[in-house]
């Protein structure tokens, strides 16, 4: 398990290094290869896992002294994760083979071998992030994912997304200050840097901890006051926007908070309450926010910032003794990570081919691109918790954990009142830009839609599939 795991962590990196100084027409099957490999990892360790029993094991690789500097942690949460960023990141690599060519209507431009070599990184070091048994480990990948972010974003070196890229890297750096505070903290109380020695801590020194790992979480995934990133973020391309504001960058800051309550018991309900909180009316301003966004992409970035809440309301209802609630938390990054990418990837896609993604602009996709009016149904149906896709199997259990929860906390039935008015009203919105865009006669944009390449359709396919089959996988392995 040891040798797979340093082989799953290294193999994007060492891609990396070999897509700097190769040619440019080798970049984008050398990403997709390391990428592949990278999968294949993760995915022999969560095999090897579950053939050995499924027992949790943690394996420390360095060491000074009695403090556990960084090693790996084999359970069910970090290998569910593991693989769904690092098999996303191998669609997203396949997607872009096909998206950044100059056949792009909207950004004619052959990818270049600094694109492919960062997302390879950013792959590797969410694989690293996901398996990393240690705070130390968690805050290097944290902070080698805000520099990709940067990079990333800001790829097409205009001034407008230079300037988003600065501002990601920004935010999210000031939100690493709670992720570097509370690794000092937790150094200094029990001499180690192991997230299982959270447990030994007392109650004030939980609070501490857990306080700076929700400050770093809020910045990561775009949780109000530190969201502001997200929205200006879409200046990338548009798989990276599917793949670090849908379904590996945003889910960083979730995962760490889930990570510390996996390790520890007895957390401060106060911890559960300023997080119920926050997400509650994180969830309401995200919402407002998407109302009137005409842009698909800035629609879908506050969208990704309502749903970022729903994670961490789960999660903060499991501060309260939930295991219901922790399980629906971690479904629901696993299944909001392929629906939102499906979203997102269809947009790439109707820009692609269409030449834009002003929602106003676009109707008729069923007639003329009917792989496109397809995912764009089921992707507003996944995230929106519609039976039987994937999303309905996330919230239902968050609902369900929470009214279980009220019984014994009353304060708590306001906020899911509040929750579930959302989560309706978002289904009617997105029903009406469905009925927008996907019915009728095609416009001017679609009639005159160009036809997508064989790995982009390939890849949207295989999202659909996961938009409904994901939450199996999810069930079946969480249980």
């Amino acid at each position: 398990m040891e040798s797979r795991a340093l082989a799953t962590l290294l193999l994007p990196f060492i891609g990396a290094l070999w897509i700097a100084v190769a040619p440019q027409r080798h970049a984008k099957v050398l990403c997709s290869l390391f990428a592949l490999l990278a999968t294949l990892g993760m995915a022999s360790l969560a095999w090897g896992w579950y053939a050995a029993g499924q027992q949790d094991t943690v394996i420390t690789l360095y060491r000074y002294g009695d403090a556990e500097l960084f090693g790996f942690v084999f359970d069910r949460v970090s290998l569910l994760i593991g693989f769904a960023v690092v098999f996303l990141g191998l669609l997203v690599s396949i997607y872009s083979c096909g998206y950044l060519t100059s056949g792009n209507r909207e950004h004619p431009h052959e990818g270049t071998n600094r694109y492919y070599a960062f997302l390879l990184v950013f792959i590797g070091a969410m694989a690293g992030l996901t398996l990393s048994s240690t705070l130390l480990g968690q805050l290097l990948f944290f902070e080698i994912t805000g520099g990709c972010s940067w990079a990333l974003i800001g790829y097409y070196q205009q001034p407008k997304s230079l300037r988003s890229a600065l501002k990601a890297l920004l935010i999210t750096h000031v939100a690493s200050v709670g992720l570097y505070l509370a690794t000092a903290w937790l150094f200094a109380k029990t001499g180690t840097f192991a997230l299982s020695a959270i447990s030994q801590l007392d109650s004030a020194d939980k609070m501490v901890v857990f306080a700076g790992i929700m400050f770093a979480a809020w910045g990561k995934s775009a949780q109000w006051p530190l969201h502001v990133w997200l929205p200006d973020a879409m200046e990338a391309p548009t798989p990276v926007s599917a793949y670090l504001h849908a379904a590996s960058m945003v889910k960083v800051g979730v995962y760490i908070f889930a990570r510390a309550i996996l390790a520890t018991d007895d957390i401060p309900h106060v911890i559960g309450v300023v997080g119920l909180v926050m997400a509650t009316f994180t969830l309401v301003y995200g919402f407002l926010m998407y109302l009137p966004q005409k842009d698909m992409k800035r629609l879908l970035a506050y969208s990704t910032i309502t749903q970022l809440s729903y994670i961490f309301f789960a999660l903060s209802l499991a501060t309260f003794g939930s295991r219901m609630a922790f399980e629906a938390g971690i479904a629901y990054i696993f299944n909001h990570a392929f629906a939102k990418s499906l979203f997102f990837l269809v947009a790439g896609a109707l820009s692609y081919s269409c030449g834009t993604r002003m929602l106003p602009r676009l109707k008729g996709l069923m007639r003329k691109t009917p792989l496109l009016g397809i995912g764009f149904c089921v992707a507003a149906l996944a995230i929106t918790g519609v039976p039987p896709f994937n999303g309905f199997f996330s919230k239902f259990p968050l609902f369900a954990a929470g009214f279980s929860l009220s019984a014994e906390h009353l304060w708590l039935l306001p906020l899911l009142v509040i929750t579930l008015v959302e989560s309706v009203a978002s289904f009617a919105w997105f029903l009406y830009w469905f009925g927008r865009t996907v019915p009728g006669e095609p416009s001017e944009d679609v009639a005159a839609a160009a036809p997508l390449p064989a790995t982009m359709q390939g890849v949207l396919v295989v999202l659909i599939i996961m938009s409904l089959c994901s939450s199996v996988f999810a069930a079946l392995w969480l249980q």
